[in-house]
Formats: structure tokens, C-alpha cells, sequence
């Protein structure tokens, strides 16, 4: 027989303080003075429930590289970090360009146990965008693939973006795409600017990004399908993305925690902890997106948690792996850089944590309101301490965090995954 938990006292999406009973994997009652006398009960006060976070965009690295990460590790971080859902990323190996290898990370996420594993399937055989992946067979497998990218390489054939998109309709699919235009940054080291000048490295101009999402938008709007432009970087991107949605285009977009936080002058220490893709930007990129977030021009938060073994990031810059891990980091960023800053409150980091990234995903049994009936995946988070960030703590088999020594605000006391505590006072159950 499961645990009942009666959470007394936690600010519901920061509002009035209010007591939850969860029984049976749902939310059975909120509202004041709950009582049950069979229930375990959790202290909330002063603490914010949010719903179980969800990330449109994590790599899990397995199979194949799990020398970096585990489906098990990684769902160990996720939900250290708050999370109850995250969408696994198609760039393993062998690649999850088919129902067989999508069927194998989603069981390993439900062995795992820790949060709902959402495979993301490749848009293209191997990646390699020549030939459309088995997009339908992924949609139809026990995994239930909604949406499909091949994040880590842009999809840069216009022709087989088009036919992506036409095809996702079916099932009401959705192409995240990861908007770098190739020719533009071979060899490209950092964002293309003053900084990458003075640094004597090869520049990642803007408009590499911002022209790729200018023809996908323009193609999802031609063929009425769903598109979603992944970590999003620069203050032009921001701006077509906004027209776009202005002309209807069914486009929605996210962001990254160190997009909204870090900028291109961290490169001046030549540490390749900073080299990440798409790459840091300018301080002016970070107030555009940061806005953007807040007025949902950009839709949600997503971490892109790629972790890396130590060799690949302690080596010189240019050799070195791209990518950053965020999922135990994700709320304390967004706290520091969003609600800190009287750009977002509670709800709306909900709207842009929670609720929007599984409405993309079409989550149904995610991302749904702290009210009675709806399932109990639930994040209880202390905005109050703040702790300067120790890599050696994390649940991630990477260490591969750019805010290592960094004092961040909050920390999630207890995230509950249909109403099973996955972590308690901040501990892994």
C-alpha cells in the first residue's frame, strides 16, 4: 500500500499558503487545515510547490556513452533538480532513429524509476540529414515519440526539413530544431564578436542561428505544421521568433539556464567549461532572451544537460567537448536570473517549467495544475538559502557544470513523482 503525505503550509505557485494531501499517485485535496490521520507529514513552510518540472531537452547519453551519463544517473540528477519528466535527446549510439532504440531508453527510464524518460526521436538517419528517419514507426512504438530532432546537427537540407514537418502532422508530432547553419561555423570556436576577436578565435556569427530559424519558420507556417527552435541564443532570433508567432506560425522556442545567465566575456579564461553550443553570447543577447522568456516570446525553459567525461572538457579549448550539464541547477538559475530580477514569479516559472514544455511534448499526465485529481508530481523548493554550487555533490556521472564555485540561490527540498518522494529534504530516495 503506497504512502499518504499530507504537505502542510507550502506556497502554492508562491501564492497563500495552502496544505496538499497526496494519496494513491494523486493529489486527493488542497486547501487549508487538511488533516489525515494516516498520512506522513512534511513541513512546508516557507517552502513553494510547483508541479514536477519538465525538460524539453536532456541528454542522457545512453546508450553507448555511458561512461558520461546513465538513463539512471541522469533521471537521478533530473530529479534532484526538481524535474519529473524529462525528453531524452536522439544523439546516442547506436542513434534513436528507430522504434527499437527509442523502446529501449523509455524502458530504461520506467526501471529507473526516478522520472518519466520521453525519448526524442532523430529526424534523419544517423543524424547525418540525408534521408528522413523512421518517423512514424518511432510515433507509433510503445515510447509514443512526439517529438523528433537532431539536436546536436541542424537539419540544414530545406528540402528534408519540409518533408519532417509534413510528415509529424500526421501525429501530431513536432521538430525541434537546432538552428546552426553549418557552412557558417566550420570551425567555429565561440560567438563571433568583440570578444572572439580580442581572444584570437574563430567567431559563431548570429545569423548562423537566426537564418535557419527564419526558413523553418517560414516552412512551418507553409506546411501548418509544428515547429520548436531549440536553445535559442541571440537578440535576433528573439526578434523573428516574435514576427513569426505574429503571422500565426505555430513556432515555439526555448532557452536555455546559461543563456540566461552566462555571457561570451567567460571565454577570456580560455577554460572550455564555457564552450557550449550554441555558444555563449553577448551581455546584451542575455537581457533580450531574458525579456523574451518573460513576455513568451520564448515559450520555456530547457535545460540542454549534456554531460561529458573529464577528459573531454579538462583539455584545450579547441579540442574540447561542447556542452554543459543543468538539470540539479536549472531553479536555481531561473531564481537568480528571472524571479530575482522581478521578471517572472512562481507561476510563471511553473508556466515556463512545467506546464508549457509538456503541453510541446504533449505530455498528458505531466505539467498538469496543483489541484485535487491531477496526478501528485510535485517540486517543493526553498527560494530562501543560498549555497555556492559543488560539483562533487551532484547526482550527474559528469561534473561538467560552468557554475562550479558559484553561489546560486534555492534548493528543492523534495520532488514527488506520482506521489512517490524521488528525493525528500532534498535527498534521494
Amino acid at each position: 500500500m503506497s504512502t499518504a503525505y499530507l504537505i502542510k503550509n507550502a506556497r502554492v505557485l508562491g501564492g497563500e499558503p495552502a496544505d496538499l494531501l497526496v494519496r494513491d499517485g494523486e493529489i486527493a485535496a488542497i486547501g487549508p487545515d487538511l488533516d489525515a490521520a494516516d498520512a506522513q507529514v512534511i513541513d512546508a513552510r516557507g517552502l513553494i510547490a510547483l508541479p514536477g518540472l519538465v525538460d524539453l531537452h536532456t541528454h542522457l547519453r545512453e546508450p553507448g556513452r555511458e561512461d558520461a551519463e546513465t538513463v539512471e544517473s541522469g533521471t537521478r540528477a533530473a530529479a534532484k533538480g526538481g524535474y519529473t519528466a524529462v525528453h531524452a535527446m536522439a544523439n546516442t549510439d547506436p542513434v534513436a532513429d528507430t522504434a527499437g532504440v527509442v523502446e529501449q531508453v523509455w524502458r530504461l527510464g520506467r526501471e529507473a524509476g526516478y522520472c518519466d524518460v520521453q525519448p526524442v526521436g532523430a529526424v534523419t538517419v544517423g543524424l547525418k540529414g540525408q534521408q528522413l528517419a523512421e518517423l512514424g514507426a518511432m510515433a507509433d512504438s510503445a515510447a509514443g515519440v512526439r517529438v523528433f530532432s537532431d539536436d546536436g546537427h541542424c537539419v540544414s537540407d530545406a528540402v528534408i526539413m519540409r518533408r519532417a514537418l509534413e510528415y509529424v502532422k500526421a501525429f501530431d508530432g513536432v521538430v525541434a530544431q537546432h538552428a546552426q547553419e553549418p557552412r557558417l561555423t566550420e570551425g567555429a570556436q565561440m560567438n563571433e564578436g568583440e570578444m572572439s576577436a580580442a581572444l584570437g578565435m574563430r567567431g559563431w556569427p548570429a545569423v548562423a542561428e537566426e537564418a535557419i530559424i527564419a526558413r523553418d519558420v517560414l516552412l512551418a507556417q507553409h506546411v501548418g505544421s509544428r515547429l520548436h527552435v531549440c536553445h535559442v541564443s541571440t537578440a535576433g532570433s528573439v526578434e523573428i521568433i516574435r514576427w513569426a508567432k505574429s503571422k500565426g506560425c505555430r513556432v515555439t522556442a526555448e532557452v536555455t539556464p546559461h543563456h540566461l545567465l552566462l555571457s561570451d566575456e567567460l571565454a577570456a579564461s580560455y577554460d572550455p567549461i564555457y564552450k557550449v553550443n550554441p555558444p555563449l553570447r553577448t551581455a546584451d543577447d542575455v537581457t533580450a532572451l531574458r525579456h523574451a522568456l518573460a513576455d513568451g516570446t520564448i515559450d520555456i525553459v530547457a535545460t540542454d544537460h549534456a554531460p561529458h567525461p573529464v577528459e573531454a572538457k579538462e583539455t584545450e579549448w579547441a579540442v574540447a567537448a561542447m556542452g554543459m550539464i543543468g538539470l540539479e541547477t536549472a531553479l536555481s538559475v531561473v531564481q537568480e536570473a528571472m524571479v530575482e530580477t522581478d521578471l517572472l514569479d512562481w507561476a510563471g516559472v511553473a508556466e515556463r517549467m512545467s506546464f508549457a514544455p509538456a503541453r510541446i511534448g504533449r505530455l498528458t499526465g505531466q505539467g498538469r495544475p496543483l489541484e485535487a485529481g491531477s496526478p501528485a508530481n510535485i517540486t517543493l523548493y526553498d527560494p530562501s538559502p543560498r549555497r555556492a554550487v559543488d560539483p562533487t555533490a551532484m547526482a550527474s556521472k559528469s561534473r561538467n557544470t560552468p557554475y562550479a564555485g558559484l553561489e546560486l540561490p534555492g534548493r528543492v527540498v523534495a520532488t514527488f513523482l506520482r506521489g512517490r518522494p524521488t528525493v525528500l529534504e532534498g535527498k534521494l530516495q
